[in-house]
């Protein structure tokens, strides 16, 4: 006897990612939404306090992205670890380690365009995903998801490579991190810093190979599908 559509594991897993993608969607839509309206109403004031008007729910949301990681894992959501991993903990190092501990960063406009352009890479990559899993499919979406991360992508990086910059001398003013160990040996942060800031660009370099190869082959097939409902 055939089990009842709600009950077959596809289709709590599709439920289940629905969820999750329309709470990603509708935590990337506020924050998008709320700085446009503190922009037009406040001007160039608004981004100074960017993180502490909307850094809560920011970090909730770049929290729950993790999540993906495990999605990935146990095989619910067909990607690649190690590129996501690496472009989430861009995010997390940037997010909680370098701007959340630093309230001077924390009120550099290079936050507000950060946040900027995280969301609107995740409003679009949330709404394909969102979709995607129950079945329905736009010519437009797919190729908004599939490219508008070409040139935002590397400005991300540029953005968050600067936040990290800004905030060296603040790491070095206050030490925050920066620990002594035993035998007269000691972690200096900013050294730290420098050497992430290396490795960030490396990151870019394999991220942006492996999304285009998947855009490729992503809009290689699309052109023979139609909507579905």
């Amino acid at each position: 006897m055939a089990l009842p559509a709600w009950l077959q594991p596809r289709y709590r897993k599709n439920t289940y990612l629905f969820i999750y993608y329309l709470i990603q969607f509708c935590g990337h839509s506020w924050i998008f939404t709320n700085m446009t309206v503190r922009f037009f109403s406040f001007g160039e004031d608004s981004m100074v306090d960017t993180f502490y008007a909307i850094g809560l729910v920011m970090r909730l949301c770049q929290s729950l992205s993790l999540l993906e990681l495990l999605h990935i894992y146990v095989g619910i959501e067909p990607s690649h670890l190690l590129p996501r991993f690496l472009q989430l903990t861009e995010r997390i190092i940037i997010l909680f380690v370098v701007i959340t501990s630093q309230e001077e960063v924390q009120e550099k406009y290079v936050v507000c365009v950060l946040f900027i352009f995280w969301n609107l890479l995740d409003m679009v990559r949330y709404t394909y995903s969102m979709l995607s899993v129950i079945g329905i499919s736009y010519a437009i979406l797919t190729w908004l998801s599939q490219t508008l991360w070409m040139p935002i992508y590397p400005l991300c990086v540029l953005a968050e490579a600067f936040a990290i910059y800004q905030s060296l001398p603040y790491f070095e003013s206050f030490g925050t991190y920066s620990t002594k160990l035993p035998f007269d040996l000691a972690i200096y942060f900013p050294y730290v810093l420098k050497l992430y800031l290396m490795m960030l660009f490396i990151g870019m370099y394999f991220t942006y190979s492996h999304l285009y190869s998947e855009r490729r082959d992503v809009l290689r097939i699309f052109p023979v599908k139609k909507k579905k409902v």
